[in-house]
Order: structure tokens, then C-alpha cells, then sequence
């Protein structure tokens, strides 16, 4: 973990090498896009993972509501993944159309 720690701050320091205020708020763009994403992604798959197991313990249980267990699992895995989404128009919003840049 360290390691990883260290080489994100190295990496960082090359996204961060720039002269103006503009091309410090697009590299701060940038690294939050990423770090929004990537914790966006995994409380997605979290999510999903526990709604899964959920499902397949319900139908374990009581195998006659397999089916509207399965029709509520995906009905929930939709909305899950709606939010990884949101997330990903928002972190394309302030890579290209960013609204801090004037």
C-alpha cells in the first residue's frame, strides 16, 4: 500500500508541474475524476456483490420466490449501476466541459 501511495504522489507531481491556475484546475480534474471513479466503481460492485448474495440466499430459502427475488435483484443492480453513471457523466462533465476553467 505504501508503495502505491508513493507512486500515485510521484505520478501526481508530473500532473501537477504546471505554470498557470488553468492547468493546475485541469490536473486537479483529472485526479479527481479518477479517484471519483474509481471509489464509484467499487461501492458499485460492493453493492452488486452484496444484492447477489442476497438473492442466491433467498432462493436458497425459499425457492418459489426465485423469480421475484430475481425480478427485485434486478431492479436493484439497474440503480446501482445508475449511480456508477451519474458519477461518470459528472467526472466527464469536469474533464471537458469543465465549469471551474473561465
Amino acid at each position: 500500500m505504501k508503495k502505491f501511495l508513493l507512486l500515485f504522489l510521484a505520478l501526481s507531481a508530473v500532473a501537477f508541474a504546471g505554470d498557470d491556475g488553468e492547468s493546475m484546475i485541469k490536473a486537479y480534474s483529472v485526479v479527481a475524476a479518477g479517484v471519483g471513479l474509481g471509489l464509484a466503481a467499487l461501492g458499485g460492485a460492493i453493492g452488486m456483490g452484496h444484492t447477489t448474495a442476497a438473492t442466491i440466499a433467498g432462493t436458497a430459502r425459499n425457492p418459489g420466490l426465485g423469480s421475484k427475488l430475481m425480478t427485485t435483484m434486478f431492479i436493484a443492480l439497474a440503480m446501482i449501476e445508475a449511480q456508477v453513471i451519474y458519477t461518470l457523466v459528472i467526472a466527464l462533465i469536469a474533464l471537458y466541459a469543465n465549469p471551474f476553467l473561465g
